[in-house]
């Protein structure tokens, strides 16, 4: 596993749940969201910035 620059694992957390939506668009947000913090290994503090990019895509 290499380390990546901050913020690179977040902005493939963003495409990866994007993709998924594409993918299948039954598949809820908090769920996928929850998936790429475990897949991305994303700290809680990346996992809050996920949530609040996704509630600001919303408005």
């Amino acid at each position: 596993m290499s380390v990546l620059p901050q913020g690179e694992q977040l902005r493939r957390a963003i495409k990866w749940i994007s993709d998924r939506q594409l993918e299948d668009p039954k598949a809820t947000l908090p769920a996928l969201i929850g998936e790429a913090c475990l897949k991305f290994d994303l700290s809680p503090k990346d996992s809050d910035l996920l949530v609040n990019f996704y509630a600001e895509q919303k408005k």
